[in-house]
């Protein structure tokens, strides 16, 4: 069998599965959101470094991809709530130029896909310091970890971001 068939057969015999299951785990009564969803799946997986045709799980494998890809939807749509909040709060005269937005929303796009595949912890730490402007102390408070932890998940952090760019 081709490689192509063999990813050909790969989608047809989960694409069911993967589209119910999303179904059922974002309690999804639209039938298109869950295709899309699961079509998102597909691209990740297909287009990862991963041989599809060697995953011993693959239904194991799919529902990971997708549960990333949930959460990276969800933070996306917090930070866009979030920066739609603090937008309104500002006088009008003072809110940025549609360019201005566009440009933030897209740095914030590329530094969530930067972290992705990275531990919760020091994601979560990088964040805090770099966004939220919280001193290291604040954060081993918040993650209940020591400060000398907090600076070993920014340095992980910057490490694998570096890392990410070099790609």
């Amino acid at each position: 069998m081709s490689n192509s068939a063999g990813m050909d057969l790969f989608i047809r015999d989960n694409q069911f599965w993967l589209v119910r299951f999303l179904q059922n785990k974002l309690k999804l009564h639209c039938h298109h959101d869950a295709q899309d969803l699961s079509q998102d799946t597909f691209i990740r997986a297909l287009t990862s470094s991963t041989d599809l045709l060697e995953v011993k799980e693959p239904r194991a494998y799919l529902a990971t991809i997708a549960n990333r890809l949930i959460i990276d939807k969800a933070r996306r749509k917090r930070i866009e709530q979030a920066y739609i909040e603090a937008q309104t709060e500002m006088q009008q005269e003072q809110a940025p130029s549609c360019e201005t937005v566009l440009e933030t929303m897209q740095r914030l796009e590329a530094l969530s896909r930067l972290l992705e595949g990275l531990a919760d912890k020091p994601r979560r730490a990088f964040l805090m310091a770099r966004l939220d402007g919280m001193k290291y102390k604040e954060i081993a408070a918040q993650l209940n970890v020591s400060e000398s932890m907090v600076q070993k998940y920014i340095a992980q952090t910057l490490l694998h971001c570096h890392s990410q760019l070099m790609e």
